[in-house]
Formats: structure tokens, C-alpha cells, sequence
């Protein structure tokens, strides 16, 4: 149990028979308030460690690590009749899924109303303190949920993260209902839900070195070289259970693929590496160069230049949309998603038809700016 200040006491959820109970509970409410927190920091897969739930009655932390089947969550998640509350949900929703193959329906997400409603500051600490004064202690955002027991400080923290959604979701839908966006903010809390299905890559990590940054100006010969060390460093994160950037930095990966040195005594004089990454990572780092010396040389990926006519409509697409931005005082994705907007400038529509069809995901965009959109084409 924990004690949150100015707060009920929260369930700390460890045991089936618990979150049974805590389930029956649930369902009785018309609005939770959902979070989550993971050790992404300090494993090499990452997982979700704790789910936190509010409700007006109720703050409750469901232990994942405890647990040998949260599946019966599943019926909250996806319940039609049931809001779920999150602060910037995209991240929480892909995490749940990818861990426990839960699907999602009727959200309503706080980052995104404030958005919408053209809010400079849209952090929850920074929403919360100009709100309602409070001010939240974020020293544990960046702490290790995978480590137990988890110390009650950090339960305290967690608790907070969802005690104070449901009265900001009430403020932020007055808002939205009295300038009459509730609409466009529905459409927004609808699109979340597509994680729904999405499978994703299997452990999320990448072998192939085209996503370092700097790896294209690299010769074909030492790509190959910067191909292997991503592998020794996926292999070694493996091992150890750390990210990826625990083992090694990507800038190091490069530098190392730059400098390729043959022997420890050259490695030694590699900006970037420290002498504790020399003593554990040192001769695999070696042998991984010396394979990628010897493999044939690897090119980057040919990426087919997009249509001069497609660059224009997308240019005349980006001036539309960051111009009608400013006038409603919003960030531009607000007013057009980016795949929207890509959408329309691969296939852009001819008549009303053509458009209905290209956003029909979107009906609050197409009553309000369709007419304007299908005269950037014509």
C-alpha cells in the first residue's frame, strides 16, 4: 500500500485474486485513468513494469512482473462503454500491446486535447501545475521499474501520474465542447486506436547500420564494418540484458567503423570508448572489424526519388496546412496528420468523391477543409 499527499491510499495489485476484483471494479466505472511505466533504460527488451489505474473512487498499480496473466484486462481496454484516460497515449498503447496483445477502444487522451486547444506548455507536470498548482515530482521518470521491490517513493510517483487525469480530462473537455472541437478531438482519440493489430518487429532492434546517423557517408567498405559491430553490440546487449546504448553509442559504433583500428593498442587511442568498454568489449570489437573487413562491401538502401508532381502537391500541401495552423493557433499536424497529408499528395483527389474517400478516417477535416483542399489540386 501507498500513501499518495492529498490522495486515497493506492492498491498495489501482486496477485490474480486481486486484479480479479480489481477488474470487477472497473467495470463499474465510466471513466479510468490509465499509465504506464517501463524499464526501456536499462534492458535490452524492453517491457512494462507497472499499469497504473484511477478512478474517482480508486488508485490502483497492477505489478506486470508479479503476475502470470493480464489478459483479463483485456475486457477494459477494448470496452466500448468504458473511457480510458492517458496523458500522450500513443507510446503506453504500442507498449501494451506489444506486451500483452491488448486492444484499445473509446480513449481520450489529455496531451492531445491540449493540443487541440492550442496549448504552449502540453507535458503533464507543466498542465497539472498551471491547472489546478500542482506540481509533480518527476525525479523517477527515468528510474528502473523492472527492479523490485519497488521502493514506496516511486509508487508515490506513479500513483500521481493518473490521480490527477480524470479532473484535467473534465477541464480540457469543457474547453473543447465550448469552442466546438470535441468533434476534431474524437476523430484524434479514434486514430490512436489503430495500434490495434499492429504487430511490430519482433524485438525492435536493427542489425543493418542505415538508421545510425552518419552511416551513408561512410565508403561501401566501411559499412560492412559498421554492419558487423552493430551486430556484436546487438549479440552483447543480448547477453547482458542492457540497451543497446549501454553497450555501445552509436556515434562510437561510427567512429569505430571510421578509424577501424587492427589492435587493442589502436582502440586505446579511439575518441568515444572508455577503458571499461576497452577491458569487456575490446577483442570482440576487434574480431568484429577484422569480419567486416573482409565481407563484401554493403551500399545503402536506393530510394527512388518521389515525382516532381508529387513534391509540388506536397510543398503546396505543408504551406496550406502550416498557414491554416497559424490562424487557429495550433501545431500543423493538428490540422493535417502527417499521413493525411502524404496521402494526399501521393494520390490526390479530383472531386468531392475522390476526397471523401481519401479521408474518411478524418470526417472533422473533411466538412471543414475539404473544399480548400480539393482547390490545392485543381
Amino acid at each position: 500500500m501507498v500513501v499518495h499527499e492529498n490522495a486515497q491510499t493506492a492498491l498495489l495489485i501482486t496477485r490474480s485474486d486481486q486484479l480479479e476484483e480489481l477488474i470487477q471494479q472497473l467495470l463499474q466505472e465510466p471513466l479510468i485513468a490509465i499509465d504506464t511505466e517501463s524499464n526501456s533504460l536499462f534492458a535490452y527488451q524492453e517491457r512494462v513494469c507497472l499499469i497504473q489505474f484511477s478512478t474517482v473512487h480508486l488508485d490502483a498499480l497492477v505489478d506486470p512482473l508479479a503476475l502470470d496473466d493480464l489478459s483479463p484486462l483485456g475486457i477494459i481496454f477494448h470496452h466500448p462503454e468504458i473511457e480510458k484516460v492517458f496523458h500522450a497515449a500513443e507510446y503506453d498503447l504500442f507498449c501494451l500491446h506489444r506486451d500483452f496483445h491488448f486492444q484499445f477502444d473509446h480513449l481520450f487522451d489529455t496531451m492531445i486535447a491540449a493540443r487541440i486547444l492550442g496549448y504552449r506548455q502540453i507535458g503533464l507536470g507543466a498542465l497539472l501545475k498551471a491547472e489546478f498548482g500542482i506540481q509533480l515530482d518527476k525525479r523517477y521518470q527515468r528510474a528502473n521499474w523492472g527492479k523490485r521491490p519497488i521502493s514506496p517513493e516511486m509508487l508515490t510517483y506513479a500513483q500521481a501520474d493518473t490521480h490527477y487525469l480524470l479532473p484535467l480530462r473534465e477541464k480540457l473537455l469543457n474547453e473543447l465542447q465550448a469552442r466546438n472541437l470535441m468533434a476534431l478531438a474524437m476523430e484524434d482519440f479514434a486514430r490512436l486506436c489503430r495500434v490495434n493489430g499492429y504487430g511490430g518487429n519482433s524485438n525492435g532492434k536493427l542489425d543493418e547500420p542505415w538508421r545510425i546517423n552518419g552511416a551513408q557517408d561512410l565508403s561501401p567498405e566501411k559499412a560492412a564494418v559498421l554492419q558487423e559491430l552493430a551486430t556484436f553490440r546487438d549479440r552483447m546487449a543480448h547477453k547482458l540484458d542492457r540497451p543497446l546504448f549501454k553497450v555501445l553509442s552509436d556515434q562510437t559504433l561510427l567512429t569505430l567503423a571510421q578509424y577501424s583500428p587492427s589492435t587493442i593498442e589502436e582502440l586505446e587511442r579511439i575518441p568515444g570508448i572508455s577503458r571499461h568498454q576497452i577491458e569487456r568489449y575490446g577483442h570482440g570489437i576487434i574480431q568484429a572489424i577484422q569480419r567486416g573487413l573482409r565481407n563484401p562491401p554493403i551500399y545503402p538502401p536506393h530510394h527512388i526519388r518521389p515525382s516532381e508532381e508529387y513534391l509540388d502537391r506536397l510543398e503546396r500541401l505543408r504551406n496550406w496546412r502550416k498557414s491554416t495552423a497559424i490562424h487557429m493557433g495550433v501545431p500543423s499536424d493538428v490540422v493535417l496528420p502527417r499521413d493525411v497529408m502524404l496521402r494526399l499528395a501521393q494520390t490526390p483527389p479530383h472531386n468531392h468523391a475522390d476526397l471523401n474517400l481519401l479521408l474518411a478516417d478524418v470526417p472533422w477535416r473533411l466538412e471543414h477543409f475539404g473544399s480548400q483542399l480539393l482547390t490545392l489540386f485543381q
